[in-house]
């Protein structure tokens, strides 16, 4: 599916989700690398201008879906939905671009407002609509009790449960949540 099918700006509950722009991105910024955001992330402090970059550069990628979510000309939140190729065997190709894995991130200042919630709920919209995908992933720690309680409110089941199968640069080998929900789930209501 190409990025023409995607229609832009969406709505996330109160919230407006579109591409990113560079002042948007200095929004972000102004954020993304606190310690009370990084705790939780697999990537924790970025370079800013790469950052960026990579940002202002995914706009044009049909396997990459990533959007500001604003609030009334504030940006509060980031999400992603990125495209992949699906497991399989190389009979057919019902697994190009089958698979989604979900992201989503919330300004400190504007946590607990079921914000990040609103974002998972638009981006899985997303993916089993324009996108036509069979099944999409998110993942964290899973003492990151915020991240997975909103895969939870969304509908996604809970797959695997990593016995400390994940690195965390504070606390060491640590518990890791994969969660993950396919169309028809989708479209029974999660």
């Amino acid at each position: 599916m190409t990025s023409d099918a995607v229609v832009w700006p969406r709505s996330a509950g109160p919230l407006t989700l579109r591409p990113p722009t560079s002042a948007d991105l200095d929004q972000v910024l102004a954020w993304r690398n606190r310690p009370e955001v990084t705790r939780w992330l697999l990537r924790t402090t970025v370079d800013p201008e790469n950052f960026r970059r990579a940002w202002l550069e995914s706009v044009g990628d049909p396997a990459q879906h990533t959007a500001v979510a604003v609030l009334d000309g504030v940006v509060v939140g980031t999400g992603s939905l990125d495209v992949r190729d699906g497991m399989r065997q190389l009979d057919g190709d019902a697994w190009r671009a089958a698979e989604g894995l979900l992201g989503y991130l919330i300004d400190p200042a504007h946590a607990g407002r079921g914000y990040a919630t609103d974002v998972a709920r638009a981006l899985l919209g997303l993916a089993f609509g324009e996108l036509g995908l069979h099944r999409v992933t998110a993942g964290c720690f899973a003492d990151n009790v915020a991240s997975w309680r909103v895969m939870e409110k969304v509908g996604m089941r809970r797959e695997q449960h990593g016995v400390r199968d994940s690195w965390h640069a504070e606390l060491g080998w640590i518990d890791g949540y994969t969660y993950g929900m396919l169309a028809e789930e989708w479209r029974a209501g999660g």
